[in-house]
């Protein structure tokens, strides 16, 4: 049980950007009691695989590691469920079945060969939202009036304007990814930290309860 005074360590959308969370790991772990992750970690960037390898590397090391499902992440594992794929490889799967050697031709039995058995437990498991003393900790946004409990993938996985143009009070600030912001978006009740890694922003993770924010360098979007 976390104490009033713990610290939560949120990290936005990574797409894939192993290097740029290799760089700002070393600089909230230490800080960290717990360390949420806001999903989107595969597509787009070059190194998809290498980034679940971390995540999973330190729920075995970190006392508490929650990572959360994002959009793209639910298109993935759509895909290796061989479900329509259509709109994961418009949105970037090719660069995420690269990471893993996989075939964009060879289907996803082949795709289910080429994934590791716990990196697809993983995408198996991850929740829409989680919250603590703090916050709560979704990937795209939290659908007003409705109980954390009743909240919907489609809200969880693909809000945008809907939930950031409300004024519901959930009782707590909603901390979020999925919209890009140039910088960290923070207010009273809602903060947005995808800062466009992928896009050549910055990774960007955030610390409650003091809302000190930490980026670093992503990479450029690749083609």
């Amino acid at each position: 049980m976390q104490t009033t005074d713990a610290t939560t360590c949120v990290i936005g959308d990574i797409h894939g950007c192993h290097a740029a969370l290799t760089l700002l790991l070393p600089q909230v772990l230490h800080r960290a009691d717990t360390l949420v992750f806001l999903g989107d970690y595969v597509d787009r960037g070059p190194q998809s695989k290498e980034v679940v390898t971390t995540i999973l590397d330190l729920q075995k090391k970190h006392p508490r590691v929650i990572p959360l499902m994002g959009n793209h992440d639910f298109l993935f594992l759509h895909y290796l469920t061989g479900r329509d794929s259509t709109v994961f490889a418009q949105v970037g799967g090719r660069q995420t079945l690269a990471s893993y050697g996989i075939d964009p031709a060879a289907g996803h039995e082949e795709a289910i060969r080429r994934v590791p058995p716990e990196h697809l437990a993983f995408f198996r498991s991850l929740p829409l939202l989680w919250h603590d003393q703090h916050a709560i900790y979704v990937h795209a946004g939290l659908q007003p009036g409705r109980h954390l409990s009743q909240q919907s993938s489609q809200w969880c996985l693909w809000a945008r304007e809907q939930f950031l143009q409300s004024t519901y009070d959930f009782g707590k600030p909603v901390v979020f990814g999925h919209t890009i912001f140039d910088e960290p978006y923070l207010t009273a009740d809602k903060i947005g930290i995808d800062t466009g890694a992928v896009y050549g922003g910055q990774l960007t993770a955030l610390l409650l309860p003091t809302r000190e924010t930490i980026s670093v360098p992503g990479r450029p979007d690749t083609p």
